[in-house]
Order: structure tokens, then sequence, then C-alpha cells
């Protein structure tokens, strides 16, 4: 019996190590397995953002899909030709007033439809509105014109979809007189609004003639009555026989006049009865000419093609009490003159043709030529996009018609974009702005992420502001100084914060402690005072009480005794704020900041915003300091008090020595976890893109504006993959900051590993 108790008193020990040694085996895999894990989701993230953003990267290509001769070559040469959004149907007009339509594919004539022109009078000139009206105008060697819109029609059958074309008369199927006199309208542009037309030419006798036409309702069956204005300007500018072209804006408010010597005037005509010269501006270089001339989508920005190859865009820049015409950026030349213009419809992105046959695709806001091929080796004289910017339709010097598909998906996209300042349309000067969106097509994209990234670091820098003191202070001296008993309700208390959601701080921070920060501002700055200046009183005070009162607090529990105290202080200091605020700021701080320091209040500011995320933030930041702390091995804080070293002395050149990779990883997480927070900064600041490291400025970080725009964003747009892009970038810096703190924290702990 003794034997075979001894024999398993023996066996016992043996299985259970056994069993032990299985579990460790399987535990140390596990955890390989949860490690390997987690990097390859990392990872994972990681291409994927990367898989979404690549397409922004990739240029335009250009291919030819079809060439035949010109459609209807005997109702005479080509003043300008269209496309309709299917790419089905095209047209050709003509010097003889006539619109051929064919088919785009094919080159087959479908129909012809010519212009009510009148009789024994010749067609003077011709001229293209915007391309979102669809509108064209001919001139008249009576000084009459013609202005018509042309329109296609979706048809639906039983045998598939029809395209129809039609043609509109805004003015009527009568031509107009534009000139009184009767002059030959030798040069001619059109604006067609909802509201009123305006006609300009130029006649034979070098007059400039602006003909305005109104219509307004005139009763409930919704019947149009126009009226009819004319006003013809003489000595308006001199050299008025030099003008090559003219363009008038969307809003029917400026003239511009592209002259022969490679100058631009610029006319006011917003009052049709006494128009203004405003200025006239060399636009070329010397022994150039202006050879393309057209608005940008929008009709504020010129592009300017010049003989010498040169692209550029010109728009109205306000200079102090005057506005004036400004060369904002030139585009990559070409090696032969411009022969043609041609902008999209929808986009700040347009393609131009030169006189040895090339085709280059270009961006104005990105300022990037995507992509540049020779289309033939004749010169390509007229182009047109489609409206969907996908196909070109181009017709060669020799009457030859060529199709090309164009694919361009992301062209307003550029790493200049990003990130340097851009000089948008109707802005004063370069900026850095993000305005991903806007209900009109005419809208300029603008998708800086800098104004994000530095909203970014702003809020963060400022949480840590608020939080790595009061954490790392909070930490240290509850690990070192403070009563066990207390520590154990302390510690777990400040974790448990950690478990608060952010949605939460964030409502409290924007519906509560906003407007308390802003209705007693002045308290909110001296408790920054008041509060150290009131701990140390009380300090100094405490010393002055006998020492066998002293004695009945525990070492450790002082913390306990200066809840209250800073509990009154916080309520002094907010009592005070009033009366400050009429003492020395005039009754409104807000406004004594604006006026006296230039610095403007928003109610909803970094202020708010680091204390809030601060608060987020602290738990993480204390409960890592604090472990690491408490950590550092007792034997090295007893030899040192025993050598003679004071518990402070012990404590600044020992333990936090030894703890400081512990310390610097807590604040970097804290970093980190600022870095990505959402909720507050949606929730507690104005949400604007603002450069502004004013305290009182909001601003609007990368993670808010994902949560903000990726719902609204059109899957696989510019826009929608900009977000992603913003996302990758927001990643590589939690990548670069956690990186670098892992070195840091590697040296600091090869550094003091030895005490």
């Amino acid at each position: 019996m003794s034997q075979a108790n001894s024999t398993d008193t023996v066996q016992r020990p043996v299985v259970s190590t056994s069993m032990r040694r299985l579990k460790d085996r399987l535990t140390t895999h596990f955890m390989g397995v949860g490690g390997v894990s987690v990097i390859i989701a990392i990872l994972l993230i990681f291409f994927y953002l990367l898989y979404v953003v690549i397409p922004l990267f990739l240029p335009a290509s250009l291919e030819r899909s079809g060439s035949y001769a010109q459609p209807g070559p005997s109702f005479g040469k080509t003043v300008h030709i269209t496309i309709e959004e299917q790419n089905e149907i095209a047209v050709r007009w003509t010097e003889q007033g006539a619109g051929v339509f064919f088919d785009a594919r094919t080159g087959e004539v479908l129909q012809n439809k010519t212009l009510p022109k009148p009789e024994e009078v010749k067609i003077t000139s011709f001229a293209a509105g915007n391309l979102n009206s669809a509108t064209i105008a001919y001139g008249f060697s009576n000084g009459q014109a013609l202005v018509a819109k042309q329109r296609f029609r979706l048809n639906y059958t039983e045998g598939g979809r029809e395209v129809i074309p039609q043609l509109e008369y805004p003015l009527g199927e009568e031509p107009v007189q534009v000139s009184e006199e009767g002059d030959e309208l030798q040069k001619i542009a059109v604006e067609v609004g909802e509201e009123s037309t305006t006609i300009v030419a130029l006649g034979e006798n070098n007059n400039l003639v602006i003909a305005s036409f109104g219509s307004e309702s005139d009763g409930l069956m919704g019947e149009l009555s126009e009226e009819k204005e004319f006003v013809i300007t003489r000595g308006l500018v001199s050299n008025l026989s030099s003008i090559q072209a003219l363009l008038i804006s969307q809003d029917q408010a400026i003239l511009y006049a592209a002259h022969t010597n490679g100058e631009v005037s610029v006319f006011d005509i917003r009052d049709k009865q006494s128009p203004t010269f405003i200025e006239r501006v060399p636009v070329v270089g010397k022994n150039a000419q202006v050879t393309a001339f057209r608005f940008l989508t929008g009709g504020i920005s010129l592009l300017i093609g010049s003989s010498d190859g040169h692209i550029q865009q010109w728009f109205p820049v306000r200079r102090e009490d005057s506005v004036h015409l400004t060369r904002i950026r030139e585009l990559e030349p070409s090696s032969a003159a411009i022969t043609d213009l041609v902008t999209e419809q929808r986009r700040k992105g347009f393609i131009s043709i030169d006189a040895q046959g090339t085709l280059a695709v270009h961006h104005s806001t990105a300022k990037r030529t995507m992509a540049s091929e020779k289309i033939s080796d004749s010169v390509l004289s007229h182009a047109m996009l489609s409206p969907r910017a996908d196909t070109v339709l181009i017709e060669e010097l020799n009457g030859s018609y060529q199709l090309v598909k164009l694919e361009n998906e992301h062209p307003d996209f550029s790493w200049s974009v990003l990130w340097e300042k851009i000089w948008y349309e109707s802005y004063e000067e370069p900026g850095y702005v993000w305005q991903s969106s806007s209900a009109s097509n005419d809208f300029e994209p603008k998708f800086s992420l800098m104004p994000l990234a530095f909203g970014t670091l702003k809020a963060a820098f400022y949480a840590l502001l608020f939080a790595v003191p009061l954490a790392l202070m909070g930490a240290i001296y509850t690990a070192y100084f403070m009563a066990p008993k207390m520590r154990a309700m302390v510690k777990p208390t400040i974790e448990v914060m950690e478990a608060l959601p952010t949605v939460i701080l964030g409502f409290l921070a924007g519906l509560w402690l906003a407007p308390v920060v802003e209705s007693h501002l002045p308290g909110v700055f001296s408790l920054l005072i008041i509060l150290p200046l009131g701990v140390l009183l009380f300090a100094y005070l405490w010393q002055q009480i006998p020492s066998n009162l002293r004695a009945r607090i525990p070492d450790g529990w002082l913390p306990a005794i200066l809840i209250p105290i800073v509990i009154a202080l916080g309520w002094v200091s907010m009592s005070m704020s009033q009366p400050m605020e009429a003492a020395f700021f005039g009754g409104d701080m807000r406004l004594w900041l604006g006026n006296e320091l230039g610095l403007e209040f928003d109610q909803r500011n970094s202020l708010v915003v680091g204390i809030a995320m601060g608060v987020a933030v602290i738990p993480t930041i204390f409960s890592i300091a604090e472990d690491a702390v408490f950590n550092v091995p007792k034997h090295l804080t007893f030899g040192s008090l025993a050598l003679g070293a004071t518990p402070w002395q012990t404590l600044i050149r020992v333990v936090i020595l030894t703890a400081s990779p512990g310390i610097f990883s807590a604040i970097m997480i804290g970093l980190g976890r600022a870095v990505g927070e959402t909720m507050i900064v949606l929730m507690a600041t104005g949400n604007t893109p603002v450069m502004d490291m004013s305290i009182f400025q909001g601003m609007r970080t990368l993670s808010a504006n994902i949560a903000v725009e990726m719902p609204e964003s059109e899957v696989g747009s510019t826009h929608y993959r900009i977000l992603f892009l913003a996302a990758l970038v927001l990643f590589l810096i939690t990548f670069v900051f956690n990186t670098m703190a892992e070195l840091v924290r590697q040296r600091l702990r090869k550094k003091y590993s030895s005490l």
C-alpha cells in the first residue's frame, strides 16, 4: 500500500508537468497566431486602402475608335461641331447656316436642318454660347442675328431607344436686329440666360454693338412677351478693328475681346445702356498671337492658347477696390500653335489641339496634362468633347473626322492639389482649401488635405497639452506616493473612465461645455492661475498646522483633502468671471479678443476640443504610465533611499528614468488615440477646414471629415477615392508615430536597463 502511494506521489508531478508544457505550447501558438492575424488584418486594411486609391494616379488614355469622311460636304466648311451625351449623334454647323446631323460612329448623315436665313443676306460671323446652354448664333451682313439651341430628346419605343435632334429658337425663328444701322456683323458673341439674352457684335464700322433681349411672363397662360433694348457703343476703346474674338460671361456682366496683337480688353456690360471699359491686358508673349479663346466651365476663367504653343488660365481677381484680369497658371506648352481649346461641361478639364495634329488632355485646377498623343499628320481644325467627357470628335483640316475614346476618370487629382496652395476661381490669393461638393456642375472641387492634416495635429496637440501633465503627474503620484488602499480605489476609477463612449463626451462638449466656456471665458483662464496658486497656498497653510493634527492624516491620503479645495477654487474662478469681464474686457471678452488682438472666437473651438479629448486620453496615458512607474524594481528605490537620497531625488533620478520607456509609450499611445479620435472633434468643433493655430478657432480632422462626407460621396468618384486617401494618410501618420515611439522606447530601455 505504501509502495503504491509512493508511486502515485511520483507520477502526479510528471502528468502535471506534461499538461503544463502542452498548455504552454498551445498558449504560445495561440498568441503567435493572434499576433500574426493582427498584422495580417492591418496589412489587409492597408492594401485595401491602396487598392481604392491607386486609380487616382492612373493617367488618361486616348484610343482612336473610328474615322470617316466629312459628313455633308456640300453644305460648306465647318464652323462648329457638337456631340450629344450618348455619343451617337453629332452636329456639324457650317458656314452656310446648316446643321448636318450625323451618326458620330460612322459619319452617316441622318438629317440636315437649315436655319431660316433671310434671302440675299450673307452669313458674316458665327459664335457658340456656353456648352451647357448648347446655343449658337449666326451674324448676318444686314446687322441681324439668329440664335438657336440644339436639343437631343430621348424617345423610348418597343424597338429600343431613339435619339431625336431638335432645334429651338430662344428669340424666335425670325432674325433679330442687333445693329440698328444695319452694319455687317463681323464678330459676334451670344449668351442665353433664363431671363435675358445678350448679343455683342463688332460692326463693319468698328462699332461694338450690344443688344439685350429680356422676356417675362404676361399672364396665367405663361405666354412670353419680349422686351428688346438696343445700345450702340462707340469710342469705348481704341483700335476695335483688331478684335478677333468676343466672349460674354455667363452672368452677362463682363465682355472679353481678344485682339490680334495678343491683348485682351475687358468691359463691364452689366448696364447695357452705358457699358464701361475696365482694362486692356497683354496675355501672350512677344511676337505671339491669341489662337484659341474660350471660357472654362463656369464662365469665370479664360483659357487662352497662343501661336507659340502656350496655354494659360486667367480670371478676374480683386485687388483692393478694383478687379483685374490676372494670369493664374500656365499649363504644359505644346511644340506647335494651339488651334482649338474645348472644355468639359461638368469639370474643370479641357482638351487642346495644335497645328501638328496633337491632342492633349488637361485639367486647370490640378495643373496637369494627363495625356498627349499625335492623332494625325494633318492640322486639327475643330474638336468637341461629349458631355460625359469620354469621347472626342475631331475634324482635320482636310475634312476627315476621327472619333477618339477618352478614359479620364480622375483629372482633378494631383499632389499639388492635395498639399500645395492652389489659386481657385473667385479667390483673391492661393490657399489650402477643402470644399468637396456643390449643387452646381460649374463648381471647382477643392481637395486640399493640408487643412485636414493640420486640424488633426492641432486637435491632438491641444488634447495632449491638457492631458499629458495631468495624466503623468497623477500617474507618478499614484504609483509612488499614494497609499495602497487609496491607489486601489483611484486607479480602477480612472481606468473605468476609458470605457466612457466618446460620443457622450462629444455631446457634452458641444452642448454643455462649449457654452459654459464661452460665457465664463475669463474664469477659465483665471483658473490656470488660481488653481496652482491656491494649492500651493493650501500646502503652505497645511505645514503651519500643528504636527499632532497633521499626523492624524495617514501618509498617502493627503490628495483626498485636496478634492474639496480644488472644487472650491474652481467655483471661485467661475464666480469671478463676470466681474473680471466687466472690469478688464469691456463686458465681453470675445469682442475684446477680436478688436484688440484680432482673434476671432468660435464657440466650438480648440479649447473645448482640448478639454474634451484630454478627458478621453487621460485614462490611457495614466494607466500605462502608472504601471510603468509602479513596476520599477523596489530594490532600486530602496537602494537609492539607503544611500541617502531623498524621495524626490529617488523619483527624478531613478524611478522616472527607469520607467521612461513606459512613460514615453503612454504618451505616444495617447497621441495615437487623439489623432484617430472622430466623434469628439465632430461634435465639439465647428468642423470647418481652416488652418489657424488659434485656440479660439475650430478645425476639421481627417477622421471627422471621412465620417461626415463618406456617406454622401459617389462610389468610385474622385471625392470618394480622396476620402480613402485621407484614411490612408491617417493610417500612415499613426504608423509613423508608433514606429518612432517604438524606436525611442527601445533606446530608452537600452540606456536605462543597467540601473
